[in-house]
């Protein structure tokens, strides 16, 4: 397990955006999928940063860095076929989407959210996913989608405070 969130760990930001549109392309191409230039686009802005991004965010970038007339529908709809394909995640008490760093398998997402840079960071347990699936059927619920997120702080604000 690491100590250091993904996002303050040293690497290759450029690499890691690159490496997800390929992954996203190679899917999309595998599943028969069309990966339209808008939302590849939504796709890389959503990846440049490791702290979710919100849809309004999105689109003030396509108006300023791209010189794109999108409007707010032409933004979801490119995130509700991101998020119905696995390619980001919704974090909901952000209203805010980040990329799944393991889109090539369905999965339930759990991040770890700094309450102070507001850095977000996947985790992938399977033992979360049977406790909460397990806690479900006891009480005669079925889970069909969950999403856990914890708030803190990360090690770098948590030592700048």
């Amino acid at each position: 397990m690491f100590t250091t969130p993904l996002a303050h760990r040293p690497h290759d930001h450029s690499h890691c955006v690159h490496s997800a549109l390929t992954e996203a392309d190679t899917l999309c191409q595998q599943k028969g999928l069309r990966l339209t230039a808008l939302r590849r686009r939504v796709l890389e802005l959503v990846w440049q940063s490791h702290k979710p991004l919100g849809a309004y965010d999105i689109l003030a970038v396509l108006s300023e860095q791209d010189g794109r007339r999108a409007a707010p529908p032409t933004v979801y709809r490119a995130l509700d076929f991101l998020l119905d394909n696995g390619l980001v995640h919704r974090i909901a008490s952000l209203n805010a989407f980040m990329g799944c760093v393991h889109p090539e398998h369905a999965h339930q997402g759990q991040f770890l959210i700094c309450r102070t840079c507001h850095i977000a960071v996947e985790l992938e347990q399977p033992g979360i996913t049977q406790a909460i699936n397990e806690g479900a059927s006891t009480v005669g619920f079925s889970v069909e989608t969950q999403t856990v997120e914890v708030v803190g702080l990360c090690s770098n604000c948590k030592a700048a405070a």
